[in-house]
C-alpha cells in the first residue's frame, strides 16, 4: 500500500459486499476517504459502520442519470480523484440459450455500468493532480469460459474501453486500468457454486473444486488479494503502468 497520496476520495461501485466491499476497506485504511455505492442500503451502511467506507449512497450503475447523480454528489462533498467500478452481475447459460435479454443485461451492468461511472467521474478528476480509474473485469475478458458468453463478452468490451481511454489520458495523469480475478470467494461466486449444486448434483466441495480448477493454484482467490493489486495501482508509484489487464488467478492466465 506504500504511495498512495493522503486525503484522496475514492469511490467504488458495488462496493457493499465481495470484492469492492474488501477494496474500499483497503483503501480506506490506506489513507483514502472512500464513498461506496450500490443497490442496496443495508450492506453499504454496513460498510461504513464497519470503518470500511466513510459514506454510501445508492445507485444501479446501469441507470447513467440515477449513478450520474449519484457520483455527482458524492464529488460535492470532496472532488473524486479515484474510481473503482467494480460493480457487476454474471449469469449463465449455454449460448443456445442466451437470448438477447440476458446478453443487454449483462452488458448493461457489466460494460455500461462503467462506461456510465467513467463519464461522471471524469470530468472533475481532469482538474485533480492524481487520478486513478480501474474497472474490476475478469480473467472471463481475458480467455473466457464456457456457457457465460454474454458475461465474457461484456468483459471483453470492459478491457477494449480501458486501452482505449488510457491512450486518451495518457498525458493527464490519470491512469486507466483493470484488474483480473479469476474465481474468488464472493456471494457472486458463492450463487455459481449454489447453481452447479443444483444442475449436477454435487455437493458444495465438488462444486467448489470445480471452480477452483481452473487456478493452477487449486483455490479460489481471496477478495483481499484482488483488493491489494488495486491499492497498489492507485498509488504514486504506479503512476507508469496504465492500459492494463492484471489477472489476479494464481497463473490462470
Amino acid at each position: 500500500m506504500s504511495g498512495l497520496p493522503r486525503s484522496l476520495h475514492a469511490l467504488v461501485t458495488g462496493g457493499g459486499r465481495g470484492i469492492g466491499r474488501a477494496i474500499a476497506g483497503q483503501l480506506t485504511r490506506a489513507g483514502a476517504t472512500v464513498t461506496v455505492l450500490g443497490r442496496q442500503s443495508a450492506v453499504l451502511n454496513e460498510a461504513v459502520a464497519a470503518g470500511d467506507a466513510h459514506f454510501a449512497d445508492i445507485a444501479d450503475v446501469a441507470d447513467q442519470p440515477a449513478i450520474s447523480a449519484a457520483i455527482a454528489r458524492a464529488a460535492a462533498r470532496q472532488p473524486i480523484d479515484i474510481l473503482i467500478a467494480n460493480a457487476g452481475i454474471a449469469e449463465s447459460a449455454p449460448f443456445a440459450k442466451s437470448d438477447s435479454a440476458l446478453f443487454q443485461r449483462m452488458m448493461d451492468v457489466n460494460f455500461m455500468g462503467v462506461v456510465y461511472s467513467i463519464q461522471a467521474a471524469l470530468p472533475s478528476m481532469r482538474d485533480r493532480p492524481h487520478g486513478r480509474i480501474i474497472a474490476v473485469a475478469s480473467t472471463a475478458g481475458l480467455k473466457g469460459y464456457a456457457y457465460v458468453s454474454a458475461y465474457s463478452a461484456a468483459k471483453h468490451a470492459v478491457l477494449g474501453l480501458v486501452r482505449s481511454l488510457a491512450l486518451e489520458l495518457a498525458n493527464t495523469g490519470i491512469t486507466v486500468n483493470a484488474v483480473c480475478p479469476g474465481f474468488t470467494d464472493t456471494d457472486l461466486v458463492a450463487g455459481s457454486i449454489d447453481n452447479i449444486m443444483k444442475k449436477t448434483g454435487r455437493s458444495h466441495g465438488q462444486a467448489v473444486a470445480e471452480l477452483a480448477k481452473h487456478n493452477p493454484q487449486g483455490r479460489l482467490v481471496r477478495p483481499e488479494e484482488v483488493a491489494d493489486a488495486v491499492v497498489w495501482l492507485c498509488g504514486e508509484r504506479a503512476g507508469a503502468i496504465t492500459g492494463q489487464a492484471i489477472a489476479v488467478a494464481g497463473g490462470e492466465v
